[in-house]
């Protein structure tokens, strides 16, 4: 595995490095050799937030963690994302499908409404392979979001799969009046 490892707002010490190789290194049984995994180790005031992204066969698995200490956010996320691997990974294998119809990344725009106005401040763009609902909630729950956009290999058009309160999952389909 490759690490690319940045800090934001903190130097990223040989001590840090090697606490991210080791707690991470430890992932190597899911991934190829050649897999790069983005991290990102940030600190705002108290807050030490660690952000590691791994593209994998049209697949993104990402989590982020904070807490008031560098080494317990990466103890952190190497947890949530090796449990995110082990479910996952059993949908991926029963289903047979290799995540070979995953959608890249996430839409997503951020608005703020200043003075009565939308600003859109952000804008992300990324290709659309078919999948079905099911695929697109499991891509969701890798990428740790609430909402993913998809092109629907039943209906052949976009739709949108969500996250409700109650945890199970919303989709919503176009209707053109």
């Amino acid at each position: 595995m490759k690490f690319i490892i940045i800090g934001k707002n903190i130097d990223v010490t040989p001590g840090l490095k090697d606490a991210v190789e080791n707690k991470l290194g430890k992932l190597q049984r899911y991934f190829t050799p050649d897999t790069e995994i983005h991290v990102t180790l940030s600190v705002q005031k108290e807050h030490q937030k660690i952000e590691v992204t791994i593209p994998v066969k049209g697949n993104i698995i990402r989590s982020e963690q904070e807490s008031d200490d560098m080494y317990v956010s990466i103890d952190l996320v190497e947890e949530v994302i090796e449990r995110q691997l082990r479910k996952y990974k059993n949908k991926l294998v029963a289903k047979n499908q290799e995540g070979s119809n995953f959608s890249k990344t996430l839409f997503e725009t951020e608005e703020s409404i200043e003075d009565g106005e939308v600003k859109i401040v952000r804008t992300k763009r990324f290709g659309i392979k078919p999948m079905y609902p099911e695929d697109a909630c499991v891509q969701m729950e890798l990428l740790g979001h609430n909402f993913f956009v998809f092109f629907n290999a039943e209906n052949e058009e976009v739709n949108v799969v969500y996250k409700r309160k109650d945890g199970s999952y919303g989709l919503i389909e176009p209707e053109f009046s």
